[in-house]
Parts: structure tokens; C-alpha cells; sequence
């Protein structure tokens, strides 16, 4: 029963005893009719009645159907969240820069006053660092904490680091976690924060500018009735959005900004070169390779990316290459393998454009000019470059067919950054 405190759960998930349920259980109808439509009472969502009508007198909810279907004719269940015990959690004992302390600063002035902010810091800028004082805050406190980003691959290495960091278990929760289980500190998806109610005291959104999270109404919605009446949010991103710039302009949400990577150096800035005929790429992996650094390549499809690694690997028999995707089972092994030195090139889809940290790598980005490639991604992209004390620079090549908005916008923001860092 503890593991309901803080949940919104259906009455499938709850199970046919309903007897079992303690008293101060909330339940509500799973949707709202208004007018023509019906509304979502777990995601927020507003449908037409005409199209999402059952076959029995009732409408479901389309948006968040792979959380399991909300009805309109059944209820939504919650149990309110109870305060946990008060504890000391931080086991970290790493150092931070004065810049990197003055944000630390600013978040725990941010617990402590239950404020939205957005931090707004380039790619190895060290985010992860500076949110452990406010997390160790709310923690010591009693409260409850939730780390939700949009990425798998990212609540995963999320989950290792501060289970190294942190003393109190951690609950992972993604599509295809354990069942969760009640802590002070969960990592999750963003869509699994559709499964919470008014159940964090600190809500703390890692790359707030990735799909699906990105200015999906749903998700914003999951995010505010996550978190208690009187919480602290947090946004966490290296490229802002239309959504976040709003709040900001409306004072609704407060930005603070880093502009220099944890280890005083400049963001590599992409290179843009003319890949037609494809052995131009060829020649300048061949090169690369003479320097011994890792190599991690980005394609923009599936298909794309298995077919260029077959021909890699053909051109390039002495090299142990690998290729992961969102459809790989074992992509985690395969990441931990290429993080070992154990491969040497790793192509990828965007799937790994974020949240990861592969020390000493050079980045070729492939067909750039793709549609895939957004400003936003390609300067994710390329900040996995340069990200290590020991390498602090690195290649970053933007392949391409025919120079895009998308790819000199991110150029352009990257050069910015360097400018706001104090870098000429």
C-alpha cells in the first residue's frame, strides 16, 4: 500500500479488489465532457467526442493510451503523498567551479522558497553537479524528489551516477523498468510522470528541449500536477524553447545562465564540409582514426545508419565498430563497450545526441541537411565533443549535402555561447 502514496493510477493497474483501498483514497471520473469534447483527467488532453468514442457508452483517452487506457466511465485513483524520514543523502564529495557553485546556490534558494527556475548552461557545463545541493536539500527535509528527463538512455545514466552519489535507494522508471517502488528520489521519463499526483516537493526536468518533452502540452501538464501546490521546479537545458522563453518574458519562470563548459574551456564549434562524393567521409574517418581518439557517429535513420556501418566496416576491418538505435535490445551493452574503449566507432541515431559522456571522442554528424537534424539537436549533438578535463577539444564535422537554417543556427548559437563564456 505504501507504494500508492503520490501515484494516479487506473483502476486496472489498481486491480478487482477495490475493497483493499484505505479510506482517504481519491478517486475521480478518468475524464470530463465539455461541450463536443472530452478531457483527460491524467494527461490533460482534449478530444472529440466523435472520434474517441467506445463501442459502449464512453469515451477513452488516445494520448496516454500506452500508460493503459483512462475511461470515461471508470475512475482515476490517489493516494495522498506522506513526508519521508529526514535525512543527510549526499555522498558526493566532488568539488564545484565558483560559477558552477553560484547556480548550486541558487537552486537550494530555490527549495527553500518553492520557485520555478531554468537553468539555461552549454552541453558540459556540469548540470548534474549543481542540482545534488538542492536535491540533498529537499531530501534532508522530508521531501520527495523526482528527476524526469525524455530520454531512456538518459534516466539510465542518470540513475547510475546518483546511485553512486546518493544514499537513499533510487526507483527508475522508464517503459520498460521494474515496478516502481516508493523512495524520496525516483528518475523517470517525463511520460511516467503522467502515473503522479501531487506527489513532489522538487520536480527537476533534465533536457527540457528534447522530444517528447518539447512543447508537448501533455507532458507540461504531467509536470505540473506531479508536483505538490507549494514545490520547486527546475527546467534544465542547453537550448531553450518557445515554451520556456514565454514563461521567462511573462516572469512565470526565472533563467539563469552558464555560459562556460566545467572545465573553463570553449564548446568545440562544428565544421561544416561538402560530402558528395560519399569517399569524402571515408577520407576524413580514415584520418581521424591515424589519432587513435573514439570516434561516435551520428545518422539520421535506422536504415541509414546499419547500411553505412556495414560499408565502415568493410572499409575499416582493423576497427571494432558498433551501431545502436532505439531498436537495439542490448544498445546499453554496446554504449558501456564503447565507453570501455572495447569499440572504437560508434555509429548512432539521435538516440544518444544527449545526456551521455563518452571522454576524448570526435563526433562526425552524417547527412546533416536530414529534417531529423534540428538547431536544437545538432548543438546537442555536438557538445558531446570536448566534454573531459583530459580532452577538452575534439572534432565535430557536419557532413552534409547542402547547408540547412537548422545547421548554421547551430553553429551560429554555439559561436554565442563561446562569446557569453568570455571567448573570442
Amino acid at each position: 500500500m505504501e507504494n500508492l502514496f503520490g501515484r494516479l493510477l487506473t483502476q486496472q493497474e489498481l486491480g478487482p479488489d477495490m475493497s483493499l483501498l484505505p479510506q482517504d483514497v481519491i478517486r475521480f471520473s478518468g475524464m470530463a465532457i465539455a461541450g463536443t469534447n472530452v478531457i483527460c483527467k491524467r494527461c490533460g488532453t482534449a478530444s472529440s467526442c466523435q472520434t474517441v468514442r467506445l463501442e459502449i457508452p464512453a469515451y477513452f483517452c488516445p494520448e496516454c493510451l500506452q500508460l493503459g487506457r483512462v475511461r470515461s466511465d471508470e475512475f482515476l485513483y490517489h493516494l495522498p503523498q506522506q513526508p519521508f524520514p529526514r535525512i543527510n543523502a549526499l555522498l558526493w564529495t566532488g568539488t564545484l567551479t565558483p560559477y558552477q557553485e553560484d547556480i548550486s546556490k541558487q537552486l537550494v534558494q530555490a527549495v527553500d522558497q518553492k520557485k520555478q527556475i531554468l537553468v539555461h548552461a552549454v552541453t558540459g557545463a556540469g548540470k548534474t553537479e549543481m542540482i545534488y545541493a538542492a536535491i540533498s536539500r529537499s531530501i534532508a527535509s522530508g521531501g520527495a524528489v523526482c528527476i524526469a528527463t525524455p530520454r531512456t538512455d538518459v534516466a539510465r545514466e542518470l540513475y547510475t551516477r546518483l546511485s553512486n552519489d546518493f544514499s537513499v535507494p533510487i526507483s527508475l522508471l522508464h517503459a520498460d523498468s521494474p515496478p516502481y517502488f516508493r523512495t524520496p528520489l525516483v528518475i523517470s521519463t517525463t511520460h511516467q510522470l503522467l502515473r503522479f499526483r501531487e506527489a513532489f516537493d522538487l520536480l527537476i526536468i533534465d533536457e527540457v528541449d528534447a522530444f517528447p518533452f518539447a512543447d508537448n502540452p501533455a507532458l507540461y501538464y504531467a509536470a505540473e500536477h506531479a508536483q505538490k501546490t507549494a514545490a520547486t521546479l527546475i527546467y534544465l537545458t542547453a537550448t531553450s524553447t518557445e515554451t520556456l522563453d514565454k514563461l521567462v518574458s511573462s516572469d512565470l519562470l526565472k533563467r539563469i545562465t552558464l555560459s562556460r563548459r566545467f572545465h573553463g574551456h570553449p564548446l568545440v564549434v562544428p565544421k561544416p564540409i561538402f560530402s558528395y562524393p560519399e569517399k569524402i567521409i571515408y577520407r576524413h574517418i580514415q584520418k581521424q582514426r591515424q589519432t587513435g581518439f573514439p570516434l561516435l557517429l551520428f545518422a539520421p535513420v535506422i536504415r541509414f545508419g546499419q547500411s553505412f556501418t556495414a560499408q565502415l566496416s568493410k572499409l575499416f576491418p582493423n576497427e571494432r565498430i558498433g551501431f545502436v538505435a532505439s531498436t537495439t535490445e542490448n544498445r546499453s551493452d554496446i554504449i558501456s563497450q564503447f565507453r570501455k574503449g572495447e569499440l572504437t566507432i560508434l555509429v548512432s541515431t539521435t538516440i544518444l545526441e544527449r545526456g551521455v559522456t563518452f571522454p576524448k571522442v570526435d563526433v562526425f554528424v552524417l547527412e546533416s541537411q536530414h529534417r531529423l537534424f534540428t538547431a536544437s539537436s545538432l548543438i546537442q549533438i555536438a557538445g558531446r565533443a570536448g566534454r573531459s578535463i583530459e580532452r577538452p577539444t575534439g572534432l565535430v564535422y557536419f557532413f552534409h549535402n547542402g547547408l540547412t537554417k537548422q545547421m548554421t543556427r547551430a553553429i551560429s548559437d554555439i559561436r554565442k555561447m563561446n562569446r557569453l563564456g568570455g571567448f573570442s
